[in-house]
């Protein structure tokens, strides 16, 4: 494989594989990656020599730690329009999944964060394994859990969706598979094995079940979630409608967990926090296509506004985790503030 091509599509039998091929950077998705894997999945889907499609990360650290950040920093501190066109094709790419009519099986092999859930958690067969490391950590740089959180975030089982979204939590394994992040578990050394059995298969009329057949011979058993077992406290504190809510509620517990999440929680953007909020809840009403076009509005404003700059800036330029949000405390941003992330844009919503 060539170091210079940072996606790679290969047909193996009636098997589409999709390689994202950038090892050094955790397989971070780039503009180019997510324009290319949108224009093959839309031509694999209508190709008969094509029966499902396969995505996997090079290396063995990452599926796709994220989308890259460093270039949306400097982009859009610049004030260019690579914030737009990026967010823009990165969504219709993860819509285009979320579409495929195939199946489309995930390898989350790794580190899957952000732009990486994105373009797996959407398909029909996500297969975590023991290095599985999923996170959305977006509220943490001033953004929102977004790539289809608003989506699939509310229906995770209980409260689960609005733990992870404003805090950040890591999953492994086991917790992916009882979020509904991974349908399956295959310890990582068998994955060749699947892929191999996968690109020689004879696909029947029912692609889909095929697939489920022959998943069901490498899947495994995870273990106990540790997600489950913290389930009573999370759906207790984080039912509430507002972030003030949610931390009032954490406050009068006297967990350890419960001081440790209020304390991470208000280390965030104020602003990402109440939009997150917000967000979740109205996902839970709305199908896919109008969450996705949902996410499309509120990008719109991330974009202009400056917290993600000043927490990508801490986080991921200069590493020095101290971000100086702005507006500062929650009591600083009004309902009013958080509406207009919702708004209808000028020049229409996104375009399924």
């Amino acid at each position: 494989m060539s170091d210079e091509q940072e996606i790679i599509f290969e047909q193996k039998g009636q098997l589409g594989v999709i390689t994202l091929n950038r090892p050094k950077a955790l397989n971070a998705l780039t503009h180019e990656m997510a324009i290319a894997l949108d224009e093959k999945l839309q031509a694999w889907a209508t190709d008969e020599s094509i029966q499902a499609a396969l995505i996997k990360g090079s290396g063995e650290k990452a599926f796709c730690a994220g989308g890259d950040i460093v270039k949306l920093y400097n982009e859009g501190k610049a004030g260019g329009d690579y914030p737009y066109r990026f967010y823009h094709d990165e969504y219709l790419c993860n819509a285009r999944v979320k579409h495929f009519p195939k199946p489309y099986i995930a390898f989350i092999d790794g580190i899957v964060m952000g732009g990486g859930v994105g373009v797996s958690v959407h398909g029909s067969h996500r297969i975590a394994t023991e290095r599985t490391l999923f996170a959305m950590p977006e509220s943490g740089i001033g953004l929102f859990p977004d790539v289809g959180g608003t989506y699939f975030l509310p229906r995770c089982p209980g409260e689960l969706g609005m733990y992870l979204g404003l805090t950040g939590a890591r999953l492994k394994a086991a917790d992916t598979v009882y979020a509904g992040v991974a349908s399956a578990f295959i310890q990582s050394v068998n994955l060749d094995g699947l892929e191999q059995a996968l690109s020689t298969m004879q696909f029947s009329g029912d692609p889909h079940r095929d697939v489920d057949q022959l998943i069901s011979v490498y899947a495994e058993d995870p273990g106990p979630a540790p997600a489950a077992a913290q389930m009573a406290a999370i759906n207790k504190h984080f039912a509430g409608d507002s972030v003030e809510a949610i931390l009032s509620s954490l406050d009068v517990d006297d967990s350890d967990w419960a001081a440790k999440t209020a304390q991470g929680l208000r280390s965030k953007s104020p602003t990402s926090m109440k939009v997150t909020v917000r967000q979740i809840r109205e996902g839970a009403k709305r199908d896919f296509d109008a969450c996705m076009k949902l996410e499309w509005r509120m990008v719109n404003r991330i974009i202009k506004g400056v917290d993600f700059y000043e927490g990508t800036r801490a986080v991921v330029i200069d590493k020095d985790q101290s971000p100086v949000w702005s507006p500062a405390s929650l009591d600083d941003v009004s309902e009013e503030d958080i509406e207009t992330y919702f708004a209808p844009l000028d020049n229409g919503d996104l375009d399924l």
